[in-house]
């Protein structure tokens, strides 16, 4: 089986989040801990930080971690990712959001096992959420599947409309592509729904490009605001 690598963009100046990566939870950084969550994966040979800003850089390199330096111009995260991977010898992108601090790395490794399909070309995971005000949440991003688990749509809206139920998908921050499959994207322009949902995948879903969607049976807690960081401060005590 073919291995990976993690890169984990890391912008500094988040319209929700100004400085996110640097906000402390239990004492560390924020990418501290999705860091320390990527390295207990098995299937990957190598991570790196990719990100817009010196003083994240110089934080990733107090605990010992890899990081590039980016372009400040980038629109998302997987043109961020691309820059650090194009040179690089790796089949395998695994891009893991540096707002997930609670990401499992058993995750990781499935991404990993299911883009070693030659069928699948990009890859990403959600969780069975059953919680109204979540489900009405624009922060929180719901994706609807087909019969194969294929992403049909991803929304901040909504989505399946549901008369009775809050139950939903959640859409977890973290895709893997296959190395062609990024960099056909990043050829691409930025798609009208991307634009206007602000959701990066949509770009691949405009253009034809299947994500396969694998099920997570815990639940993970991103952050996408102070309040959000606020919350699983409370939950981890």
């Amino acid at each position: 089986m073919k291995k990976g690598i993690v890169v984990i963009p890391a912008r500094y100046h988040s319209t929700r989040f100004p400085g996110k990566p640097l906000a402390l939870l239990k004492g560390k950084p924020l990418i501290q801990h999705v860091w320390e969550r990527a390295k207990r994966a098995k299937n990957i040979e190598r991570i790196v930080v990719a990100t817009d800003h010196e003083e994240i850089f110089k934080k990733i390199k107090e605990f010992d971690g890899d990081c590039v330096l980016t372009s400040p111009y980038h629109k998302s995260g997987t043109d961020r990712v691309a820059e650090v991977v194009k040179e690089m010898d790796f089949e395998i992108i695994v891009n893991v959001q540096g707002d997930e601090p609670m990401i499992e790395p058993i995750l990781i490794d499935r991404v990993v096992e299911t883009l070693n399909n030659e069928e699948v070309p990009m890859a990403s995971i959600y969780e069975i959420w059953d919680d109204e005000k979540a489900f009405f949440n624009p922060n929180i991003v719901k994706v609807v599947l087909d019969k194969d688990n294929f992403a049909l749509y991803f929304s901040r809206s909504p989505i399946p409309y549901s008369k009775n139920s809050g139950k939903f998908f959640r859409h977890v921050g973290i895709y893997g592509y296959k190395k062609d499959t990024l960099l056909q994207l990043i050829s691409l322009p930025q798609s009208s729904l991307e634009i206007r949902e602000e959701l990066e995948q949509l770009r691949a879903i405009e253009n034809g490009i299947r994500i396969k969607m694998i099920e997570s049976k815990g639940i993970t807690m991103g952050i996408d605001t102070p309040e959000d960081l606020e919350k699983i401060e409370s939950f981890l005590k």
